[in-house]
This record gives C-alpha cells, sequence and structure tokens, in this order.
C-alpha cells in the first residue's frame, strides 16, 4: 500500500477477516470518500490497491462494472445496479481455482437469471394479460401466459442464455443435481438384488448415462428440477410471498407433479413482479446473491466449505454514483439485510467521490446529525492515527445496527460505514515506507482433512477395499454382491483341485450351476432335479403358507475331477424329491426341501452340518435332516452338531455301527458295517469247507489322508468275520490313493506271488477301486488261474455290472460277493414306489420305472424316498403339524408298510443301541462264458423282517 490511509485499511480489512475466521462478524459496505473532492482520484487508486492486496492474499472477490453502459447509457439507476450484479453469477468473476477451495456456484441468481431472460423474450410480449385480474378473460389469458413462460424456461433448461463453454459447466452442476439420487438408487438395487461387482458397476454407469440423456431432452424442464436447492429456496424465502399469490410452496419427493405445479405459480407470479419493474428485480436479484454466498461458505456442509473458505468473498466497487447504479445497489444491500434475519459473508469495499458521498448519509431530511455521526466527526477532530479511528468506527457501527434498522429511521443505510479520508492520510508516501500487511495463509484443518485429494484418496481406499472384499466375498461364498452375500453356502476346496460350492440352498443357489465335473447326464439330471425341487417349495409357501414341515436333504451334490461321478447324489435327490410330490399331492400337511451339499464325498460334511443348524434357529418349521449317507471321520461330529440344535437325522445309506449307539437323534435304514459283515460270513462259512483253513486276507483303502472312516470299519468287522470262521488271516494290506486312482500293482503282485496266496479277499475299499483290482488280479501269475472270492461291503451296490448295462466288471475266476442295503425285488409287488416314480420323474419313460432299471438298481433312490417318508410321517403325526423335538420323538414309533424297500420300523429301535430289521441283500458277480459279468442275489431280506439269514438261503453252490 502507498498511502497511510490504504495500509490502514488494509489492516482493518484484514482484522475483520480474521474475525470471519472463528465466526460471523457482520459485514459492512465500506464507502470510502476523501474529505477533499481533489483527492477523488487517490481514493479509487486506493480502492485498486486493496482489490490487489486481497487477490495476492487469495480472497474470492469480483470487481463490478462501474464504468457506463456504451450500448445503453441512459439506463436508470436502477436497471443500471441490476447490470452490475447479473455478471456476478458467473464463477470466474470470483478469482480463479486457486484463490481458495473451489469455484463458488450461484444456482440461485442463475434462475433469478433465467427468469429476467424469460420474462424479457420478445416472444411474452404478446402474452401477458390484459384483462382484470379475477375475470374469467384475465384467468384464461394468466394460464396461457404462464404457459408461455414455462415453455421459454424449458427451451432455457430454467438456466441464463448462456455461451457453449458456460453450458458445459451447467453440464456438470446438473449431474451433480442427480448423480446422488442415482447413487442411492443404483446401492439400493445393488443390495437387493447381490450381482456381480462388474455388472453393478456396468448398470450403475448406464444409470448415470441415462439420467444424463433424460436431464438434457430438448425442451423441458431439467430432471428433479423441484429437488434442487435453488427451487426449494425459490418456493420458501419470505421475500417472495407475497407475490405468491396463495399458491401451494409445498415441495415433496414423492409429489412431484404438485412440487411442479408450485414451481410453475411461483415463477409466472416473480415474472410478473418483474415485468412491473421498480426495485423488487434488484432486491430479488441482491437477495439471491447472499443466499448463494452464504450457502458458499455454510460451515455445516457435506463439505465442510465453510471452514475451508476462511475469508469472505468481497465485491469492489471502484467509483460508485448514481448515474452508474452503484448508489441504487448499496441502498438495496442495505435494505434486504434489514429484512432478513441471517448473516452473509459478502465484504463490499466501494469508492465514491466526495460530491456524492451525502448521498449515502443517514439522512438527508433532517438538519442534526445523528449521534452516530456526531461521533464521526468528533473522532475526525481527535489527533490519533486512521487505524484506531476505523475500529472505533466499526465497532460502534456494529453496535447500532439493531436500532439502526429500525424502519422509523428514514432513508437510513444502516449496513453502510463511510469513512472519510483526510488529505493527509492519501498522500503517498516514500516507496521505502511502502507496506503490505501480511495474510495468514496458514490451510485450516478441514481443507487438509476433509479435501477433494482427501477424498480422493478416501474413496480410492474404500473402492479399494470394496472391490477386495467383493473378491473376497465371491471367492468365498457361492452367491455374493458388492457388500453381501448369502452365507449358507460357501465355495470351498474340492478334491483334485478347483472349488465347489457347499451349504445350505436357503436363497438363490443352484449347486448344478457350479459343477465342474461329473458327465454331463448326471450334471443335467441334478440341475433338473434342482429346479423341480424348487419349483414345489415355491408351490408349498404360495398355497400352504402355515401348514408345512421343512426337511432338509444333505447329500454329495458337486463331484471332484478325480472321480467326476454324480451318481449317489442324483439319485438320492430323485428319492427325496419323489417323496416330496407324493406327500404333497395326498397329504394336507405339505413338505418343503431345503438342499444341502455335503461336497464331493461328503468331504465339507461338517460345515454343511454347521450352516444348517445355523439356518434351523430362526426357522422353526425344519425338523430333521435325511441324508449324511457316507461315515466319515467327522461323522460324530456332523451328529453332535445336530443333536444340539435339536434335529434328527435320517440316514438311507450311512452304516456306521458307532452311530446309533453313541447318538439318539440318528436313524439309519441302512444295515450297519457289523450287521453286513455278519451276512456275509455265511458265504465265507462256506468256502471255507471242512478241510484245512485256507488263507485269507485283508485289504483295505488307506484312510490316514482321507476323512474316510467307512473302510476302516469295513476292514475291522470283515477281518473279525473271517478270524471266526477258522481262516488263517494273512497280514492286511492297506493301498494307497493318488490323484483319484488306487495304487494296487506291488500289491497284487505281492499278494499273487508269494508262497501263500490267499483264496479269500476282504475288500475294504470303494466301488472305484474294483475296476483296477480286478484288472490286476486277472493278469498276475498266481491269482489268474485260481479260483479267488472277495466279499466286500454295500458300497459295491453302486457298481453298474455288464448285466445291468454298467461300466464294471470281474475278472474270469474271481468270483465277487457283496453286500447291498436295498431288497428291492421282494418289496416291489407291495409298494407304489414305481407307479408314483413313473409319475413323477419326467424323464422317465413308459415301462423304465422297474427295481432292476438303472436309477433304481442301486438302491440309493428307493433308501432316500423310504427316509424322507419316514422322518415326514414323524413330522404330521395325526396330519397335524409337529415341532422338531416332537418329530424326534414321534420317530421311534415309525412304522410304515408298504415302502419301496419294504416296512420302516423304528418301533424297536432301543435308544443308543443297534436296531434289527434292516433290508439287507447279498449278491454275487461272475463271469459268464460269453465273457460278461453277471450279477444275481444270493439271498435278501426287506426292511422290516427281524430274522436273520442263514446258510441254507445263502447257498452258494
Amino acid at each position: 500500500m502507498s498511502t497511510g490511509a490504504g495500509i490502514d485499511v488494509q489492516r482493518q480489512l484484514e482484522s475483520l477477516i480474521q474475525d470471519f475466521r472463528a465466526g460471523d462478524p457482520p459485514m459492512p459496505v465500506i464507502v470510502l470518500h476523501a474529505e477533499d473532492a481533489e483527492d477523488d482520484d487517490r481514493v479509487t487508486e486506493l480502492v485498486d490497491e486493496l482489490r490487489e492486496g486481497q487477490q495476492h492474499h487469495g480472497t474470492r472477490l469480483a470487481v463490478a462494472p462501474t464504468e457506463p453502459p456504451q450500448d445503453d447509457p441512459h439506463l436508470d439507476p436502477t436497471a443500471q445496479a441490476v447490470r452490475l450484479l447479473r455478471d456476478l453469477g458467473d464463477s470466474r468473476k470470483w478469482g480463479d481455482r486457486s484463490a481458495a477451495y473451489r469455484p463458488y456456484s450461484f444456482p440461485r441468481l442463475g434462475l433469478v437469471r433465467a427468469l429476467q431472460d424469460a420474462t424479457d423474450d420478445p416472444e411474452m410480449d404478446e402474452h401477458w394479460p390484459t384483462a382484470p385480474a379475477g375475470t374469467p378473460d384475465g384467468n384464461a389469458q394468466r394460464e396461457q401466459a404462464q404457459t408461455q413462460l414455462l415453455r421459454i424456461l424449458a427451451r432455457q433448461r430454467w438456466r441464463p442464455r448462456r455461451t457453449a463453454p458456460r453450458n458445459r459447466q451447467a453440464l456438470l452442476n446438473d449431474v451433480q443435481q442427480f448423480l446422488p439420487a442415482g447413487v442411492v438408487l443404483g446401492a439400493l438395487t445393488s443390495l437387493l438384488t447381490r450381482p456381480e461387482w462388474y455388472v453393478a458397476v456396468l448398470a450403475g454407469i448406464g444409470l448415470m448415462i441415462l439420467l444424463a440423456a433424460l436431464n438434457h431432452v430438448p425442451g423441458r424442464a431439467p430432471l428433479f428440477l423441484w429437488l434442487r436447492r435453488e427451487s426449494r429456496w425459490f418456493l420458501t424465502t419470505t421475500f417472495l410471498q407475497s407475490a405468491a399469490r396463495r399458491q401451494s410452496t409445498s415441495v415433496r419427493l414423492l409429489r412431484p407433479v404438485h412440487s411442479w405445479r408450485a414451481i410453475a405459480a411461483r415463477a409466472y407470479d416473480v415474472a410478473e413482479a418483474m415485468r412491473e419493474g421498480g426495485v423488487f428485480p434488484l432486491q430479488l436479484y441482491v437477495l439471491a446473491l447472499f443466499e448463494d454466498l452464504r450457502d458458499n461458505h455454510r460451515r455445516a456442509s457435506w463439505d465442510l466449505r465453510g471452514l475451508k473458505r476462511t475469508r469472505p468473498p468481497v465485491l469492489i466497487l471502484r467509483r460508485v454514483s448514481r448515474e452508474n447504479g452503484g448508489i441504487e445497489l448499496i441502498k438495496a444491500v442495505s435494505d434486504v439485510r434489514s429484512r432478513r434475519s441471517e448473516l452473509d459473508p459478502l465484504l463490499i469495499v466501494a469508492g465514491v467521490a466526495a460530491e456524492d458521498a451525502p448521498l449515502l448519509d443517514r439522512g438527508t431530511d433532517t438538519g442534526t446529525p445523528p449521534n452516530g455521526a456526531n461521533s464521526r466527526s468528533q473522532l475526525l477532530s481527535r489527533p490519533a492515527r486512521l487505524q484506531q479511528r476505523l475500529r472505533h468506527w466499526y465497532d460502534e457501527w456494529a453496535g447500532n445496527l439493531r436500532a439502526d434498522q429500525s424502519p422509523s429511521r428514514t432513508n437510513a443505510l444502516p449496513w453502510v460505514l463511510r469513512i472519510a479520508l483526510p488529505h493527509e492520510e492519501l498522500v503517498q508516501l516514500r516507496q521505502a515506507d511502502w507496506r503490505c500487511v501480511r495474510a495468514r495463509h496458514r490451510p485450516p484443518v478441514a481443507r487438509i482433512v476433509w479435501s477433494a485429494y482427501s477424498l480422493a484418496l478416501v474413496l480410492a481406499l474404500a473402492a479399494t477395499v470394496g472391490v477386495v472384499h467383493a473378491r473376497d466375498l465371491h471367492r468365498t461364498y457361492c452367491s455374493a454382491g458388492l457388500l453381501t452375500a448369502d452365507r449358507d453356502t460357501e465355495l470351498r476346496p474340492a478334491p483334485g483341485g478347483g472349488t465347489e460350492c457347499v451349504g445350505v440352498s436357503t436363497g438363490d443357489v443352484r449347486f448344478g450351476s457350479h459343477l465342474k465335473g461329473g458327465s454331463d447326464s448326471e450334471g443335467g439330471r441334478l440341475r433338473e432335479l434342482e429346479k423341480l425341487v424348487h419349483t414345489e417349495n415355491a408351490k408349498v409357501l404360495r398355497e400352504n403358507p402355515r401348514a408345512y414341515v421343512t426337511v432338509v436333504y444333505a447329500g454329495p451334490l458337486s463331484s471332484a475331477t478325480v472321480d467326476p461321478s454324480l451318481v449317489k447324489g442324483a439319485e438320492e435327490l430323485a428319492g427325496v424329491y419323489l417323496a416330496q410330490r407324493v406327500v404333497n399331492e395326498n397329504y394336507r400337511v405339505k413338505l418343503r426341501v431345503l438342499l444341502a451339499n455335503g461336497g464331493a464325498d461328503m468331504g465339507h460334511q461338517r460345515f454343511t452340518a454347521d450352516a444348517i443348524a445355523r439356518y434351523a434357529e430362526h426357522d422353526p418349521t425344519v425338523v430333521g435332516v435325511v441324508g449324511f449317507g457316507r461315515d466319515l471321520q467327522s461323522s460324530p461330529d456332523v451328529t453332535r452338531r445336530l443333536q444340539a440344535a435339536g434335529l434328527p437325522i435320517v440316514s438311507g445309506t450311512n452304516s456306521a455301527t458307532y452311530l446309533p449307539k453313541d447318538f439318539s437323534n440318528w436313524f439309519s435304514l441302512a444295515a450297519p458295517d457289523e450287521h453286513q459283515a455278519e451276512a456275509l460270513g455265511l458265504v465265507a462259512q462256506q468256502l471255507r469247507g471242512k478241510g484245512e483253513a485256507p488263507y485269507a486276507l485283508v485289504l483295505a483303502r488307506d484312510t490316514k489322508a482321507s476323512q474316510d472312516r467307512y473302510t476302516s470299519e469295513q476292514a475291522y468287522y470283515g477281518g473279525e468275520m473271517l478270524r471266526k470262521k477258522g481262516f488263517r488271516l494273512l497280514p492286511s494290506r492297506t493301498y494307497l490313493v493318488a490323484n483319484g486312482k488306487p495304487e494296487l500293482r506291488l500289491h497284487a503282485e505281492s499278494i499273487c506271488r508269494g508262497d501263500d496266496v490267499p483264496s479269500v479277499i476282504y475288500f475294504a475299499g470303494r466301488v472305484e477301486d474294483i475296476g483296477p483290482l480286478m484288472t490286476q488280479l486277472g493278469v498276475e501269475p498266481g491269482c489268474a488261474n485260481r479260483e479267488i472270492s472277495i466279499l466286500t461291503g454295500d458300497d459295491l451296490s453302486k457298481a453298474k455290472f455288464s448285466g445291468t448295462g454298467g461300466r464294471d466288471g470281474v475278472a474270469p475266476r474271481i468270483t465277487l460277493y457283496h453286500a447291498a442295503l436295498a431288497e428291492l425285488r421282494e418289496a416291489a409287488s407291495g409298494t407304489a414306489f414305481y407307479q408314483d416314480a413313473a409319475q413323477y420323474l419326467p424323464w422317465l419313460e413308459p415301462g423304465e420305472a422297474t427295481y432292476d432299471a438303472p436309477g433304481f438298481a442301486s438302491g440309493q433312490t428307493a433308501l432316500a424316498h423310504d427316509a424322507t417318508r419316514a422322518l415326514y410321517w414323524a413330522a404330521s403325526l395325526g396330519d397335524v403339524r409337529q415341532s422338531r423335538a416332537a418329530t424326534w420323538v414321534n420317530l421311534r414309533v415309525v412304522k410304515l408298510e408298504g415302502m419301496a424297500t419294504g416296512t420302516i420300523d423304528f418301533t424297536d429301535a432301543p435308544l443308543y443301541g443297534e436296531r434289527h430289521g434292516h433290508s439287507i441283500v447279498l449278491a454275487r458277480v461272475r463271469r459268464t462264458p460269453e465273457g460278461l459279468s453277471n450279477a444275481e442275489v444270493l439271498c435278501s431280506r426287506p426292511a422290516g423282517v427281524s430274522k436273520p439269514l442263514d446258510v441254507k438261503q445263502c447257498s452258494i453252490r
């Protein structure tokens, strides 16, 4: 600053700005003028120096064009004042982006300008009403004028007429208006539908493009106009209530038509008032400018912009006069501030000629100046520095605001602080004495913590965390969205590599859609069955929401690459679905079936049991579980977990001997391993003969690296049986399984080339291992030409020998004896199972539903059907829906005749003990002269018959 007055005024401005950092001090209109008219140019130079200093300090600053317009220099002062304000709605007039935070936005001032442009449009001239208001003609003309005004506003996009670059900024502003609504809508849609993350992103981008396109359709109002902040202000400000003519001012999110009518009516009322002229348009411009600046400095905003913009905006009026409208503008500013209750942050610095200064006096109609003027005259006469006088003047002015705003103070301008500068203060100092008042440039904490950069960092971190979390959800769960997932199913490692979907399908998960192995026919059959079960469940929930029970089927509904067979799961599920259809067609209490996948070979059954128990906690209709048909190391934990949840288990094929002895909630239709060994002992007794005791061997699969418990149980009971029958037992052997294939070659060589070749081998292995064993024994010297009998358990019932159109076979001189769990031939004549299957299983052709047909011969379908029917009978005793606990109790009185395997009778099942009366079959497979493998039943016993088999029944002769 080159003058003492400039230094002191700049220092006073900085002091006021520092007060603005801590609060909201009232901002005056500082009018500077010289005491002598000869110093008017020096005052203008001082105002220019103040402008340059504030620009260097980073103040948002605008300079109003106080030069007379070239196109129409004879405008009235009020119109000239409007001209000074019109361009202030351009954010570029308030400095560049480096000034503070980000550019200002002026939506309210832009709306007023748009109304002014539409009002002054030549097309409106012939549409303004000429008939008196309130008459029929006047009302009709008013409606036509309103329609034309809205048409012009829509053509302007409810924005002032602008050039192309500004329209691009308007596009960004419009996008900001509907972006939050689009984000919220997209987020809700994602949470409800749980799509893939890339689908949600593409859908969100598509939604934004659609909204942008709809928002910029030519000839219509912008999208969500009634929700914009300028529209809400336009309808709710009391300044415009006089023009409202009792129109509604309600703006509601869910009532767009009602809100649009209110905005349209208010727009026309304001346009009529602006057309009448006077001071109303000027004061409306001033009010809109104040409201926009106050909103731009609002501290309690989402971006904390008021805490980042620590310097108030400054409006510079270099030389105000009556001719250029500056005097009218200052008067309008004082009038509007006196009428409104909120403080605005705008600081106005104006220069005025000495001869025009009286126009801003408190009153020109009284001869005695007010007390404030007397005080100032006294201060001017004191030999004090201007800086001290300025501070005193400001404090006095701020203290007198309450009284000076009274309506009785005629021609008062209470918001004007007029400072007369004496000649000695305006004398230019030596250049060495020039001063630059320092400004604090310490960035506010809010600007550092809550800024575009920190927001970008937070968004980047949130996006990274979201993407990582979403990928983790998609890697962990079978069905996942951006933020949520179906936690009843998970993706777990599958044998041989890859993953498989395990758990309970309580939502939209379909296990068939996750299949990677399995033949096409088996995978397609499983997917078809899943669809049928879910369709039946939907029908039950729709038609009988209060009279149904839920049974969970837990089985192997996925396969591994090393063993892609889905036979067991598909056949068991067919039996469960068949039982569901029979029940729902014939009983009042309906049956709903939930599918639970324990993984390939039930390797993840522990997780599946946990998922079933968790689901049952909040679904009281779940009464029990069918399945868990493999005896694994985790079977005791699985049974214990479901027992704690109060759920009984009815298994069709799990032959564990220890489970019914250890758990009261375990019921099985399968003959226990011990009973199977005893039955095979009838064959071993005949093979033993009466001569010297032959050699026997137990060959078992190595289960140390697996969960399998079935083979170790079979090996134990098989060895005990052979010992009791008098065989000389050779040391037992265990073979390894690598990549799904048994390593039997060395064992076959050792067995067949040894000194003591066994005549009986008890094979405690799986059905998939029998083929390699036959191949090895059929070519090894010592075994190829020797009669050898192989005894094995029920797992071989899943084999398909040539006689039944299957894929398995036996070596030429080897006879295979195996146990099976389902006696179907004798029970076929007394059951409706095959008739129901032909009716409800859509893939069966006429005549294909027989006990020895593929899909039924293994007994998996029949056993699953009977187990489901038994559990349902206990859950619907007396044709009344039973509770979970009651179902558990009722199972011990279940006795069902006419089932696929005979009579299901749990009435003689002791607590913590094994029952009798299981269905059992002993089958023999031999090579025929034609080179085929022929399977035949030696002896059998249907379910419900307690009398044990004997040697006579099971004769091998």
